[in-house]
């Protein structure tokens, strides 16, 4: 079911209404909406109350002698610590960010239901049982509630527990009574009977957590907020025709059904040919159907032949040349060239090699080309077919610009490359670089990746979510395709990992040829540049966006993740042969910040006193860039263009302008590039003699149990650090700062955590069910280090709430159509609705919007002018989504009168991220009419474009289940959703300086949990847009 009305709800109605019953104005019940005190009336629509899924002995280890053995490891939280590792946790914690009534001094024990359905699903998954409070449940609009301070605040003196050993009994019968899961315990205590249960609760290997007046002990790990026990969550009533839910629901699926029948009939067959093959050959690879090459007549056999010679004598004829003799004489001077009979000896003899080699060896640009010229000299070139895949865009495209200079040819002839948006490749091309997620696409349409003759997988070692991903399909498709050849490669030294996974698979190491790098820790950089380091001079909270309330809280001591790493680090570590300024500095210093002033007294150093050549800074992410980039532009010496260029990388940028970096600058200047950690193995800038790593990353970790995204820099790894070091001497001795202690460095973990296990899973699990693959769980699990169950659990019960899968988690008709679009599922069922009401146009701008980089620039020196202008696309309706809607209308006018930049610079939008939403939405337009869902007509895709109301309506209904509740106080708005609580926005929303909403829902975008749980990108909505386009809905008892 494409639409529904309650908020995770399943698709059930009790008692369905027959057709010919009369369809009277009926009182609906959101998840959320406010029941008052009285009898549940028998026609009212309330959320389906599942067992809860604590309740569920399956999730229990079986017990010993009486003994309590604690939660198997898949429950346990997904929160990843600062070095990358998991991390239980905690058995009793405080959630003391809501006020709780008194529940009148009750305890309960809550028990299984003899189905048991459900079962395996953290609490919030189950929130349609307890999202909205039964007729019978008390609700409370006092805000005057003391908080568990207070209450506490007259037994300061002494616990006031005087029933251990009752608790202990109740404990004990917990743990031996299989059917029940949790004691709720509403009585009143202080903190100090709390801590003293928790202690009890530990030992006895249970989990505890305080929700304020509420104390929780469990078999199972608890979430940090839960919804059922907050008697102040915000819930209203309202009432619509109960007809009406049925009839959008009948006619949404009539028009996918006619659509499909249209197509081909694709609901009764996962995939067509017909439908796909252009899809993908035209948007997402430049993949064509199989060449004629395939053919076993006498006539092809000829004309390939034909081809080959020519392919032999071409590449003959360049190799001879003077040119290209030069270029010979460059290429045998890498590496890997004295490694290249080896590396084609196994790739003949053997299915599957891996290759590990250091930077700077060559494998990259050479294997691949060993491997065709090697099928050209032996007259296969015209049946050969190489496909090379990059983790990132700005890698496939200078990596095959390269090699095709290699080769003395254009870009497009027998090398060539394909990303999301652009590509060259000819009918020639016989060595293909692409991204990661370009080749699984083509997947979807050719399993068999029939054609191909060589899949190399580059930069591995990285362990992103794709390349794990592609791992496995690979793996399983070696056996059906025996010729396939496949060649893993790595730019570290744990190629073992990869061997044993593909059964003990040849290993080849290049060694790479590097100059010596001298390598300065933080302790050092403080001696040579005499910087100070004070408790005031750091307080950067890493450059990124900032809620009003974080700017507050900047001065404020707090122990991070990455301040506990260092600490015992610190503690240990002897600074006695340093000075006394140094040890002073190392004792303020803030390893939370990321020290911009410390990089601006670096890079000083470096350009006034060292020798010439480029330097390359790491940094976390785009903000952090952009920051630093001002700060060092306003500096008198680094901000001089006669002397510094100053440039910057990351992977949103334009090609263009990411071209930039490799341009040798004229003489007595010095090239800085401001970088991520894309500059650490998938690009080289060969003139880069000095590097600064500030050692972290921004990293997505992925806390399951709360079901919440975690967006903070992490320390990075040592072999991260090793290949940032390495930059440093491609091309002369060079210098490594870090701007971190030794000792701190000896306390990194040695490689990242893989990406697989610290980000959401929804969109993979839909590309698993697209290429029928079986089981989710299943599948998963033949991952080099498989994710946690809890993570896919959460993944397929979010697909089932978007009607993406059903109930024996198959693709739905909806599910297929989201496959095919290559966006996050929820922006792909926000396409889908936006054509199917015929107001396509903004929602193409929307959905291309969030897949980009936010167009809306925060100059930190002028922020309040940049929020103004924002506001001014709001038009106060309560909606970043409707101000993006207006700013890309307004910038394609100006494009039209040859104004965009001007357009762009007054109203602080990026120029560059426009361009990308303007080339995504004819991607997104035309993938729409290649599957039947908009006819070739222009207006009748967007009859109804100018209908606000009907905007918020499509964009809910691809946000939901990112819905919070609103709740307007006398001087601030509250916000709460259903795993988190209370939340905040960040401060770049139009939203988020707004003192009051006159809405009561808002749907946003993302969450992630950075201090405290912050909204993205929202909009709001009325009750009766969440009814009809928030989720399904169920008959009330």
């Amino acid at each position: 079911m494409l639409f529904a009305a309650v908020l995770r709800g399943r698709v059930r109605m009790r008692p369905r209404l027959s057709p010919t019953t009369p369809s009277p104005l009926l009182p609906l019940r959101s998840p959320l909406l406010r029941s008052p005190n009285r009898s549940p009336n028998p026609n009212t629509l309330l959320p389906l109350r599942n067992p809860s899924p604590y309740a569920n002995p399956s999730n229990l280890r079986a017990m010993k002698g009486g003994v309590y053995v604690p939660p198997i490891p898949r429950l346990r939280s997904v929160i990843a610590s600062a070095n990358g590792s998991l991390a239980e946790p905690p058995r009793s914690a405080s959630a003391a960010d809501s006020d709780w009534r008194d529940g009148g001094g009750r305890s309960a024990v809550r028990r299984s239901s003899p189905g048991g359905a459900g079962d395996g699903f953290p609490y919030f998954r189950q929130q349609s049982a307890h999202y909205a409070r039964s007729a019978y449940d008390d609700c409370s609009d006092d805000d005057s509630d003391r908080d568990w301070e207070c209450s506490a605040g007259a037994n300061k003196g002494s616990s006031t527990l005087d029933n251990v050993d009752e608790w202990k009994w109740k404990l004990s019968m917990l743990l031996r009574n299989e059917s029940e899961q949790e004691v709720v315990s509403r009585e009143r205590k202080d903190r100090r009977d709390y801590e003293q249960l928790a202690a009890l609760a530990d030992r006895m290997g249970l989990y505890s957590r305080q929700y304020a007046k509420v104390v929780v002990f469990s078999k199972v790990p608890l979430p940090n907020y839960r919804s059922d026990l907050d008697e102040k969550r915000p819930q209203r009533e309202v009432s619509i025709p109960g007809g009406l839910h049925r009839e959008v629901d009948s006619l949404l699926r009539e028009y996918l059904v006619r659509k499909h029948a249209n197509r081909g009939c694709l609901s009764s067959v996962p995939f067509s040919r017909s439908s796909s093959s252009d899809s993908f050959a035209t948007d997402e690879g430049l993949f064509d159907r199989p060449d004629p090459q395939t053919s076993t007549s006498v006539v092809m056999e000829k004309i390939l032949r034909r081809r080959s010679l020519q392919l032999r004598n071409q590449q003959q004829a360049w190799q001879e040349s003077s040119e290209g003799q030069k270029m010979l004489e460059f290429r045998r001077s890498l590496p890997a060239f004295k490694e290249r009979e080896a590396l084609l000896e196994a790739v003949s003899q053997n299915q599957v090699i891996v290759v590990s080699g250091e930077t700077g060896c060559g494998k990259t640009t050479q294997l691949p080309q060993y491997i065709l010229e090697s099928e050209i000299d032996a007259a296969r070139g015209a049946t050969c077919s190489i496909i090379c895949t990059q983790p990132r865009r700005i890698s496939a495209m200078a990596v095959s610009e390269r090699v095709a200079a290699e080769r003395g040819e254009k870009l497009g002839e027998s090398v060539g490359y394909k990303v999301r948006l652009e590509g060259m490749k000819g009918r020639d091309t016989r060595l293909l670089f692409c991204t990661t997620g370009i080749l699984l696409r083509r997947l979807l349409v050719d399993r068999n990746l029939k054609g191909v003759t060589h899949v190399v997988v580059d930069e591995i070692h990285e362990r992103g979510m794709n390349e794990d991903f592609l791992l496995i399909v690979l793996k399983d498709l070696l056996p059906r395709r025996p010729e396939l050849r496949l060649i893993l490669m790595s730019a570290t030294l744990n190629a073992e990992l990869f061997s044993s996974y593909f059964g003990g698979a040849p290993m080849i190491h290049i060694p790479g040829f590097t100059y010596p790098v001298r390598t300065q820790f933080l302790e050092n950089v403080l001696e040579i540049t005499g910087h100070r380091l004070t408790p005031y001079n750091q307080i950067d909270d890493y450059g990124q966006e900032k809620s009003w309330k974080m700017q507050k809280q900047a001065l404020r001591k707090r122990k991070s993740q990455i301040a506990s790493v260092v600490e015992d680090a610190l503690e240990a570590a002897d600074f006695r042969d340093y000075s006394s300024r140094t040890r002073e500095s190392l004792g303020c210093w803030n390893p939370d910040s990321i020290g911009f002033n410390l990089i601006e007294s670096v890079l000083c150093h470096i350009c006034r006193k060292e020798r010439p050549g480029a330097i390359l800074v790491f940094m976390t992410g785009w903000d952090d860039i952009n920051s630093l980039k001002e700060q060092l532009q306003a500096n008198p010496l680094l901000g001089d263009p006669t002397k510094v260029l100053l440039l910057a990388c990351h992977g949103s940028m334009a090609s263009s302008e990411q071209k930039l970096i490799f341009v040798k600058p004229e003489d007595g200047v010095r090239k800085i590039v401001l970088a991520t950690n894309l500059a650490e193995t998938s690009i080289t800038i060969n003139d880069v003699v000095f590097v600064v790593d500030c050692g972290k990353a921004k990293e997505t970790s992925y806390d399951a149990l709360n079901n919440t995204p975690c967006l903070l820099p992490t320390w990075i790894s040592k072999a991260s650090a090793r290949q940032r070091r390495g930059r440093a001497g491609r091309v002369q001795p060079g210098e490594c700062y870090h701007l971190y202690p030794r000792c701190v460095y000896e306390a990194f973990a040695d490689y990242q955590l893989p990406e697989l296990l610290r980000t959401p899973l929804q969109s993979l699990c839909l590309q698993i069910k697209s290429l029928r693959l079986g089981s989710i769980s299943e599948f998963l699990s033949r991952a080099l280090q498989s994710p946690e169950s809890l993570s896919v659990q959460n993944a397929i019960e979010y697909l089932k709430i978007i009607g993406a899968l059903d109930e024996n988690e198959e693709l739905t008709l909806l599910g297929r159509h989201l496959s095919m679009l290559p966006v996050e599922p929820k922006l792909g069922k926000m396409l889908i609705h936006g054509a199917i009401f015929n107001c396509l146009d903004p929602v193409l701008t929307v959905v291309a919007g969030l897949s980009v980089r936010d167009p809306f620039l925060t100059p930190f020196d002028k922020k309040d002018l940049a929020d103004s202008a924002k506001a001014q696309f709001s038009c106060r309706d309560y909606s970043d989504h409707l101000a993006l809607i207006r700013a890309f209308d307004g910038w394609k006018d100006a494009e039209r009168d040859h104004s965009g930049y001007e357009y762009c610079w007054k109203n602080f939008l990026s120029a560059q991220t426009m361009k990308a939403i303007d080339s995504l939405r004819k991607q997104f337009h035309f993938l729409l009419k290649d599957t039947g869902l908009v006819d070739e007509g222009f207006s009748a895709s967007n009859k109804w474009s100018n209908d606000e109301n009907l905007i918020r309506a499509v964009i809910c209904t691809g946000l939901y289940p990112g819905v919070c509740s609103v709740m307007n106080k006398e001087k601030s708005i509250s916000l709460k959703t259903m795993e988190d609580g209370q939340v905040m926005l960040y401060s770049n929303s139009v939203n988020g300086r707004e003192a009051r909403i006159p809405y009561p829902w808002l749907v946003f975008n993302e969450k992630v949990k950075v201090n405290s749980v912050f909204l993205r990108d929202s909009t709001a909505i009325s009750d009766s847009v969440l009814l009809l386009f928030g989720g399904n809905i169920s008959r009330g008892d």
